[in-house]
């Protein structure tokens, strides 16, 4: 089953085809806001499944041409990051420490949203396709053998990047070839070049667990005006979902609605402009496209970019030495 939103954030359950109107289903549940309204849905999912089910299959579709997705999450209460967290085909024995950070939950946006890039001037805007988990019941000290119990479902997202200048390993000076790609000036503090609004687009609707046979195992497509870009497979994944549970709900208590952004594999990065049409696709979970646009009308060259791929594994193999 697919639960997201469309027009001014009725709820809906998204067929191929279209979606069904679930409103007067979850009436009783609304308040506040349509963050809370989805978050009290996924907390009474268990009763509702039923009639939710027998809307999917009678209920009057509405067809996708006539309505507006909207982003499912419209605000989580958190949204953490994993950083590089992928292996880029290059295992390293142990794993590297995890990285997680937070990306601000004002980057939200949905299905055909406008990505508009700010004034700030970084060396490049990028675009990383990722798979992202919601969380289903609150969630605090969980053993990673039961951590896939609180995985309510998953969307697909984006976490658009300003770049600043790149360090070297282990916090050198920056590589040459990087800095010649991305350029030097001046940087953003920590990860906040993530954080502009419209940074984080989600989609297309969030598709439960059930639904979903392994998230380890599922394709990721990221096009930019219909050329292929990023096209990798989660199995690559490094620290995996159960792990990332495991180890941020002995950090902090996870909310039901708070959304988990499982990082990127590099290979296949390029840059984002004016007047492009991005589209992820995620196997068994969806695809929707956004549009960019910048009023600098800023300029980097087309297609991939495979100094930052190279880099990347460089980083991992480097790692693997040590």
């Amino acid at each position: 089953m697919r639960i997201g939103f469309y027009n001014d954030f009725q709820p809906c359950l998204l067929k191929e085809d279209g979606v069904v109107d679930i409103s007067r289903e979850v009436r009783s549940l609304a308040g506040g806001s349509p963050q809370l309204w989805m978050e009290s849905i996924i907390r009474n999912f268990t009763a509702l499944r039923p009639r939710l089910q027998r809307l999917a299959e009678r209920g009057k579709v509405i067809p996708l041409s006539d309505v507006r997705l909207r982003a499912p999450l419209p605000r989580p209460g958190k949204i953490l990051m994993g950083q590089a967290n992928f292996m880029e085909g290059v295992p390293v024995e142990p794993p590297r420490p995890m990285g997680v950070f937070f990306k601000s939950p004002e980057a939200i946006c949905g299905p055909g949203d406008t990505v508009v890039f700010p004034s700030f001037e970084p060396r490049i805007f990028h675009h990383e396709a990722e798979l992202a988990f919601v969380i289903g019941k609150d969630a605090k000290n969980v053993p990673a053998a039961q951590a896939m119990d609180y995985v309510f479902g998953y969307v697909a997202g984006i976490d658009v990047s300003a770049r600043s200048p790149v360090a070297g390993v282990g916090g050198g000076p920056p590589n040459p070839d990087m800095v010649a790609m991305v350029g030097a000036g001046p940087a953003l503090p920590g990860n906040f070049g993530k954080s502009f609004d419209t940074f984080n687009p989600i989609g297309p609707a969030i598709t439960t667990a059930d639904e979903v046979r392994d998230p380890h195992k599922l394709s990721v497509k990221y096009r930019v005006n219909g050329q292929l870009r990023q096209d990798y497979n989660t199995s690559d994944m490094e620290h995996r979902i159960p792990e990332l549970i495991e180890v941020m709900s002995a950090i902090m208590t996870l909310k039901v609605g708070d959304l988990f952004m499982c990082g990127t594999n590099h290979q296949g990065l390029g840059p984002l402009q004016d007047r492009d049409i991005g589209e992820i696709e995620i196997e068994g979970v969806g695809k929707f496209s956004n549009p960019v646009v910048d009023a600098k009308k800023r300029k980097w060259p087309q297609g991939v970019e495979k100094i930052m791929g190279q880099r990347v594994r460089e980083m991992r193999l480097a790692a693997g030495r040590r």
